[in-house]
């Protein structure tokens, strides 16, 4: 199971439910996909394909919705 959290600009964020506990997101988009750290500073973990004017718009993105991210991540996974 892989919840979208939101779409914004192409990209979709979501989380896979089966995954290790420190909170991160996923993001893919058609050009490919990222994941993010969202504790304890928004980092990239990884990146397959995505540019690097990709990835600061992405990060931009999270750091707009982080409260957001946050929330769902311990709505979801009961943190």
């Amino acid at each position: 199971m892989s919840p979208t959290v939101f779409r914004e600009k192409g990209y979709r964020f979501f989380f896979f439910s089966r995954e290790e506990e420190r909170m991160h997101v996923h993001v893919v988009s058609g050009d490919g996909e990222a994941k993010f750290w969202l504790s304890p500073d928004i980092e990239l973990a990884k990146n397959h394909r995505l540019s690097r004017a990709q990835l600061k718009e992405i990060e931009l993105l999270i750091e707009e919705h982080c409260d957001e991210l946050i929330n769902a991540w311990q709505e979801h996974f009961g943190h």
